[in-house]
């Protein structure tokens, strides 16, 4: 029992579980909002760093900066809803038009030679598809992160209209969208990534619990979490804390506003370049806060699934260049 004598619960939840590490840097998204604008619901950046802002009433605001190089669309895939089963995958529309760099992701790729023909077969089965959604690459290679194999993930489109949907996704195959074509200033976006990795941890740092008092002579460490559990019992409960890995999950981080998108990235680079990250090279967002993840990371932006009823609007008066750690 803490000293202070009132009951203290270990500060970690059993949302996650089991707390072990991503599975992949670029993480799977099953729930999407549903918007009424036919346009995607979904962009992805890297994270520069952080610094802090002066608004136009004189507050200080830390900020994160994102890098939003353009994504390429790869293909189109078809979806019908099975009650069952859940969506189920009808056809593939794969462009003509890439780079060789997808080619490190997928080495058996090649340029559809029968473009024409697979959208017209995906226009008769047009009745059974009740979802759309764009298959998209990144293009690390336009930043200064040193990295030429691109991520490629699916991003749905808002809609009600299905034909008018897959009309929109024809035109653009094989082209490129920026994240001026999916958000704007002011908006609430959620950010979905891969949080820094620590490593195996303890008792105490991983689930927060309180160090034992250095004068009890019964126990031979400081830092853990007592008993494991019964003396009769022969196992031990999952909401036990114990030692194990620490960091590296994939989390959602909700609600975040999103204070300027801009294309003139020299007003926010530093004379030195960011560091561990170089220089910004393309359209970037500044959010308010912080996100997760380290510089470099790979981070999808989402519409808010839960946005608040009543937006914040902040006006930038100056933003701080000054070296960051």
């Amino acid at each position: 029992m803490p000293q202070h004598g009132r009951h203290k619960p270990r500060a970690v939840s059993m949302q996650f579980w089991p707390r072990v590490r991503a599975k992949r840097i670029c993480p799977i998204i099953k729930s999407w909002p549903s918007i009424n604008n036919i346009q995607p619901i979904a962009f992805a950046g890297y994270k520069v760093g952080m610094t802090h802002i002066l608004t136009k009433e004189g507050k200080y605001v830390p900020v994160s900066i994102i890098e939003t190089p353009p994504l390429k669309i790869l293909g189109i895939r078809l979806y019908k809803k099975d009650i069952n089963k859940g969506y189920i995958s009808l056809k593939d529309i794969i462009s003509n038009n890439f780079d060789e760099y997808i080619k490190r992701r997928i080495k058996t790729l090649k340029p559809n030679e029968d473009l024409e023909k697979d959208i017209q077969d995906a226009e008769q089965i047009l009745d059974k598809v009740s979802l759309i959604k764009l298959i998209v690459y990144t293009q690390p290679w336009l930043t200064t992160i040193k990295k030429k194999k691109p991520e490629i993930f699916e991003i749905p489109i808002g809609g009600n209209n299905i034909k008018e949907i897959f009309n929109y996704a024809k035109n653009l195959l094989g082209n490129q969208i920026k994240i001026n074509d999916v958000f704007k200033e002011g908006e609430y976006i959620d950010v979905i990534g891969v949080t820094k990795g620590k490593g195996f941890q303890g008792e105490v740092k991983r689930y927060g619990i309180t160090i034992q008092p250095k004068g009890n002579k019964r126990s031979k460490s400081v830092r853990h979490a007592g008993a494991r559990g019964a003396r009769g019992m022969k196992r031990v409960f999952p909401t036990t804390p114990m030692p194990g890995q620490y960091g590296f999950f994939r989390r959602t981080e909700y609600n975040k506003l999103i204070i300027k998108i801009s294309d003139n990235y020299n007003e926010i680079n530093p004379s030195s370049g960011w560091p561990h990250y170089g220089v910004v090279k393309n359209t970037y967002v500044i959010l308010k806060g912080s996100v997760i993840g380290a510089k470099k990371r790979l981070l999808i932006l989402r519409k808010a699934i839960r946005p608040p009823k009543n937006p914040e609007k902040i006006g930038i008066e100056y933003i701080s260049l000054l070296p960051k750690n």
